[in-house]
């Protein structure tokens, strides 16, 4: 099966001043990343969902939902963005409290150009190893789904060290038999040793 098709990551910029807004979307899409503006933390919570991929350049002092309370409602409902903070209002008990909630970098306005972009290529190099392996993750699990009843007992044998012949007895099955199922699990799963097998299944598991 082919790979899900990974989500390309977008700078999310959530700020109430639109001078702010529509300046950093241009400086971001100068640089070929896709940006998209929100004018309250409300609109953006609208809008975001878990599979949203990319970084959040959020202003701290908002009308609402202040953006240090969107960052901390994020952090609950499971929302991973590397988040950085910009602000006009640099005091240091609002920057302590951000880097405390997850913030990447923090930022006071006017920030220089670079600075900001700086910023969220580090933001997006820091996270891309995460989301490969959640993509890798969605994609076991799809293939895992897709095993006949009979295939996911086979794998489930081998993942606790059963041999064929050992499998192939407690199935009743012959070991020639074994040995083809297993080779349609390992083609399905897309796995080039058992080793690779297993590290995906255990890495697809959840924990707890």
């Amino acid at each position: 099966m082919r790979p899900l098709p990974a989500i390309k990551p977008m700078v999310h910029v959530v700020d109430d001043n639109p001078a702010v807004r529509d300046a950093i979307r241009w400086l971001v899409e100068q640089v070929g990343l896709s940006a998209r503006t929100y004018a309250t933390a409300q609109e953006f919570l609208s809008a975001c969902d878990p599979a949203m991929r990319g970084c959040l350049v959020l202003d701290i002092r908002m009308p609402g939902i202040s953006g240090l309370d969107l960052q901390e409602r994020l952090q609950k409902q499971g929302i991973h963005l590397p988040v950085i903070i910009i602000t006009g209002h640099g005091d240091v008990p609002v920057a302590v409290r951000a880097m405390k909630a997850g913030a990447l970098e923090f930022l006071q306005k006017p920030f220089n150009d670079q600075t900001l972009l700086d910023a969220i290529h580090a933001a997006l190099e820091k996270y891309h190893a995460i989301w490969a392996q959640q993509d890798q993750s969605h994609h076991t699990v799809r293939n895992l789904s897709a095993l006949t009843p009979r295939e996911q007992k086979v794998l489930d044998l081998l993942r606790h060290g059963k041999p064929n012949k050992v499998i192939a007895y407690e199935l009743d099955l012959s070991v020639r038999t074994v040995e083809g199922y297993r080779a349609r699990i390992m083609e399905k799963m897309g796995a080039r040793s058992l080793g690779q097998l297993i590290e995906m299944v255990v890495q697809a598991t959840p924990k707890g």
